[in-house]
């Protein structure tokens, strides 16, 4: 069974997530400010983790931060009642899968848990593996090293990566790589896209402010040159 952690301090949209959540047939534990959320995180086997921004003991982008350079890589969706574009993009850059901005409806949250749970869970493929000058990652085991020290990347960045490598030397828009990655039909914004891409070469490139990897094609999007 899925097993989904919660974390959110307001009782009513707690209980109405936990609801949702248990009808659709999720395991759930909901957690009610940060420390709790951290620890938890830290210890026990979760699928995923549904992140509040605005919480008491410890806010959720530093809950995000630790559990991420704790090599933690569940998959979390970051919620934000603040409805700003920095929130939403901090959260990206530190590690969360996706996000939802408050108010939301429950039909658009489970979509959004089942893309990333898919992502994640998605069955291994041809080329299971991969190696670039230092760079050396195993997407069956969702391992990935740079000179010979492990990186922790997020699912998305471990599908963004796949996606990257099964059509090196092609380049890619901004459409086909959300269509590639998140699914077709998904609507995220550019920006998200710069995030999670400039995530990613921070993490594999030598020098991600001169990207040999993931170089960008001017008016198109990106091309894989591993």
């Amino acid at each position: 069974m899925t097993r989904v952690l919660v974390v959110e301090d307001e009782p009513t949209i707690a209980a109405g997530l936990e609801d949702n959540l248990l009808m659709e047939g999720y395991q759930v534990e909901v957690v009610d400010d940060g420390l709790a959320a951290e620890s938890r995180g830290m210890t026990a086997n979760y699928d995923l983790i549904l992140l509040d921004l605005m919480l008491p003991g410890k806010d959720g982008l530093s809950v995000c931060r630790t559990l991420r350079s704790a090599g933690i890589r569940t998959p979390i969706i970051v919620l934000t009642a603040r409805g700003q574009e920095i929130d939403k993009v901090l959260g990206l850059e530190l590690g969360a899968d996706d996000y939802v901005t408050k108010p939301f409806s429950p039909r658009e949250l489970l979509a959004r848990i089942k893309a990333v749970l898919r992502r994640y869970q998605a069955p291994a493929e041809s080329g299971d593996s991969f190696q670039a000058g230092a760079l050396s990652v195993d997407f069956r085991k969702f391992e990935a090293t740079l000179n010979g020290a492990p990186i922790s990347l997020t699912a998305t960045e471990f599908k963004m990566l796949r996606c990257f490598v099964q059509h090196r030397g092609e380049a890619l828009t901004l459409h086909r790589l959300i269509a590639l990655v998140w699914g077709e039909g998904v609507n995220l914004t550019d920006r998200v896209v710069y995030t999670h891409v400039n995530n990613l070469r921070s993490k594999i490139e030598k020098d991600p402010s001169r990207p040999k990897l993931i170089v960008s094609v001017r008016g198109i999007g990106y091309r894989f040159d591993g």
